[in-house]
């Protein structure tokens, strides 16, 4: 499973510091990402500005669960 993963705080560092341990969660994305996501995830440079953008971003990164 792909995840995108939406936000840059602690919260979503904790998300993604188990995602990343689970067997069926092949990648995790992070849009804006700080330094802690960096290191376990993907942090994308890049972060979507409207809705539009955001379901395009979805499908670009072919994200699974959002």
């Amino acid at each position: 499973m792909r995840i995108l993963l939406v936000g840059n705080g602690g919260r979503e560092h904790a998300l993604a510091w188990r995602l990343v341990r689970s067997p069926s969660v092949v990648q995790v994305n992070c849009p804006g990402g700080n330094p802690g996501i960096a290191q376990i995830a993907t942090a994308l440079p890049t972060v979507p500005r409207s809705n539009p953008e955001w379901v395009d971003f979805a499908r670009d990164y072919r994200a699974d669960l959002v």
